[in-house]
């Protein structure tokens, strides 16, 4: 069994260490994703990335990716 003051400490160090983390990614993730796939709707973050997966998920089609409005 630890001490008294020990005990305290520890209690407020696992507490601390087992609170939520603070903010969320969300807003920054949406963001991030400027572009969207206007066939299979993939998020897409820049203009390198569209003509990569145009070229590997939809060849032979035309690369028109839709701006998203986040």
């Amino acid at each position: 069994m630890t001490r008294g003051k020990q005990k305290i400490e520890d209690q407020k160090r696992a507490q601390e260490k087992n609170a939520p983390k603070k903010g969320s990614q969300i807003e920054s993730r949406a963001a991030a994703f400027k572009l969207k796939c206007h066939i299979c709707l993939a998020y897409i973050i820049n203009e390198s990335q569209v003509a990569q997966h145009y070229e590997n998920k939809h060849a032979g089609k035309p690369v028109t990716p839709l701006k998203t409005d986040a």
